[in-house]
């Protein structure tokens, strides 16, 4: 049954069998630049040790992932580069089959300085392109001279410049232009700061990583961005079940609160409607609207049901219930370090 053509807003491709047995491949998403971005990705961000990288990667690649969603500031794209030889090796599969994505750092925007974070992803990664790369943030932080320190503060703020970004995004277009990866985009943008790159770009942007579920479902910046041919994938699409206690543990901000997006009720009646886990309702209501999903877990048997959803399809009052849960909060707000806030260009100010 697999073999049958999903058609999601046009642009979803379609099923193939996994030569290894019963996992199937997630459909695809075509960009503006031409190639394509499988709909479901795997985030690693918080993956810190071999042995874990190691089972998420073998447990994806063999449920059907081609798509790794990686970063700089993540601090996995070394283990990932480790591992990923072995895994594709065990999986069968060359690197031309996935599709890698890392991002340039906050620390990373003056243009100087970008094609040298870029090659140290590559190298990390242990790979001589990306299939895309995005500018992680627009609020730019110094380059103190150690590449590692994203984030540097003086008096608990963090220290932050101004660089124009559509000087970064020239830089950005150059990598394409030597081969070094495949498509550029935008992550954390708002929509004038997407028009703005857009207007002054040369390459375009292919692609928008941003915060997308059913309490913040982005529909002005998600109808904005399809105009621009620039392809939306939701990062935390299951509203960042960890995040919270991040922020209060590690972070120090005790009265962070967010409510638990898992733990909705009408999200749990849909579920057991479908007879599916919540996170597979969140990521097919997503995914429904021709947008691109990137859960995280470390988890085996949730990493297999994340890309399981392709099987179903909910129907319009269902669609209808999901839409009435949207409340506007949002997880990342890139608050948490003084001095982001008033950067000018702090994305979150803007309605979208």
């Amino acid at each position: 049954m697999w073999s049958r053509l999903l058609a999601i807003n046009g642009k979803i491709r379609g099923f193939v069998y996994s030569q290894r047995g019963m996992a199937f491949n997630s459909p695809s998403l075509k960009l503006s630049s031409g190639h394509s971005m499988p709909t479901v990705g795997l985030g690693t961000a918080e993956l810190d040790d071999e042995e874990t990288v190691r089972n998420c990667l073998t447990t994806a690649l063999d449920a059907g992932y081609r798509n790794l969603d990686t970063a700089y500031v993540y601090q996995s794209e070394k283990l990932i580069g480790k591992v990923l030889k072995d895994v594709l090796d065990i999986a069968l599969l060359e690197r031309e089959e996935l599709f890698i994505t890392s991002k340039l750092p906050f620390n990373a925007l003056h243009p100087d300085v970008v094609k040298h974070f870029c090659e140290r992803s590559l190298a990390s990664l242990n790979t001589s392109y990306l299939d895309l790369y995005l500018i992680h943030c627009p609020v730019a932080t110094k380059h103190t001279g150690n590449d590692d320190e994203v984030i540097s503060f003086e008096n608990d703020r963090a220290l932050t410049e101004h660089i124009n970004l559509t000087d970064t995004w020239k830089a950005m277009e150059s990598l394409v232009e030597k081969g070094l990866v495949k498509s550029i985009g935008l992550s954390n943008f708002n929509s004038k700061q997407i028009q703005r790159i857009y207007e002054a770009a040369k390459i375009k942007p292919a692609a928008l990583q941003v915060e997308c579920h059913a309490y913040l479902p982005q529909y002005e910046l998600v109808d904005f961005c399809k105009k621009l041919d620039i392809t939306v994938a939701a990062s935390s699409p299951l509203g960042s079940p960890d995040f919270p206690e991040f922020v209060r543990v590690v972070l120090g901000m005790k009265d962070y609160n967010r409510p638990t997006l898992l733990e909705n009720d009408r999200l749990k009646f849909l579920a057991e409607k479908y007879n599916k886990t919540p996170a597979q309702i969140l990521l097919r209501y997503l995914v429904q609207r021709g947008i691109a999903v990137i859960p995280k877990s470390s988890h085996p048997e949730r990493i297999q049901q994340n890309i399981n959803i392709f099987n179903f399809t909910l129907m319009e009052e269902d669609v209808n219930q999901l839409k009435s849960m949207a409340s506007g909060v949002r997880y990342i707000t890139y608050d948490f370090w003084k001095g982001f806030k008033e950067h000018p260009e702090y994305p979150f100010h803007e309605a979208f």
